[in-house]
């Protein structure tokens, strides 16, 4: 039970990568290579402020806005500078790997011996779930596993309040289809910057929440996680079919602990975890062919 729970916490939060890169993805069309870098810079700024003795909800917050600041230079050097855009998330990711070790100050940092988010939430609504009747260890990890799929839920819902207002309307349309965006005045530039950095906010906070979550942070933890949340969107969009925005939030955060469990499952199943990326690359693969594969069999 402890297992599944834990399988559970790790991927809800991964979950804000998922919603992270169905904004810059979905959203706005861009390809942005940044999710690696900023995953990873969310956790090492997160996880520096700690053990220098800051609140752990500071350090997140510090950590997101890190982290929209690495997708805000990565909209610039495309919208501002001419810059392909996979090429300008790859020139940041590729920065960000320097600075992400010159922030750690080593290669990893443990966090055992500070107060962390998962700490604090364990201390609180742990002994009332024991109270309750639950065993602690158990009390423990539920209290982990509420607390993030409340912060998924409140920032699936935030972004869903704000892309329908006039601004996010704006910012939809503008990654959508530009050409009319511009012609209703609008600077695609601009919100080309603020929708990577609401994505790499996002990003960043998953990676300070796995940090914390797992004890400590190390500058090669966000390898990868690009393709996670690219698997996570396609996942989440094979479950649901074609649906609205609200819809395809909920369906891009299901898609990533769906993925966490079948990852999960493999690995228990005896998959030896040297073969785990291409297993990550086949569920891509399948999850993009499958409903159009589906679709034509449907057809008469």
């Amino acid at each position: 039970m402890i297992t599944l729970l834990s399988t559970w916490t790790f991927g809800l939060a991964l979950a804000l990568v998922a919603l992270g890169v169905f904004v810059s993805y979905r959203l706005f069309s861009f390809p942005d290579i940044t999710t690696d870098g900023s995953f990873t810079l969310g956790a090492v700024v997160a996880a520096g402020l700690m053990v220098a003795g800051h609140d752990p909800v500071v350090a997140t917050l510090i950590g997101m806005a890190a982290g929209a600041a690495a997708g805000a230079t990565t909209a610039v050097i495309h919208a501002f500078l001419g810059v392909e855009p996979l090429l300008s998330g790859i020139l940041v990711s590729t920065a960000l790997a320097s600075v992400n070790l010159v922030v750690l100050g080593r290669s990893n940092v443990p966090l055992g011996k500070v107060t962390t988010l998962f700490d604090a939430v364990e201390r609180t609504v742990g002994p009332m779930l024991s109270r309750a009747g639950v065993d602690r260890t158990l009390a423990g990890e539920l209290a982990r596993t509420g607390f993030v799929l409340l912060v998924v839920a409140f920032v699936a819902t935030v972004l869903y309040v704000f892309f329908r207002t006039r601004l996010g309307t704006a910012m939809r349309a503008g990654g959508d289809t530009p050409t009319m965006a511009r012609a209703l005045g609008r600077d695609t530039g601009l919100l080309t910057v603020g929708g990577l950095a609401i994505s790499n906010a996002l990003t960043a906070a998953a990676g300070s929440l796995v940090a914390q979550y797992q004890g400590f942070a190390d500058v090669q933890m966000g390898i990868g996680m690009v393709v996670w949340g690219m698997a996570s969107v396609f996942l989440g969009n094979a479950l649901v079919g074609a649906a609205g925005l609200g819809t395809a939030l909920a369906a891009a955060a299901a898609g990533s602990v769906t993925f966490r469990l079948l990852v999960a499952t493999a690995l228990r199943a005896g998959l030896h975890p040297d073969w785990l990326k291409a297993a990550t690359a086949a569920v891509v693969l399948a999850a993009l062919v499958a409903p159009r594969f589906l679709g034509s069999r449907r057809k008469p």
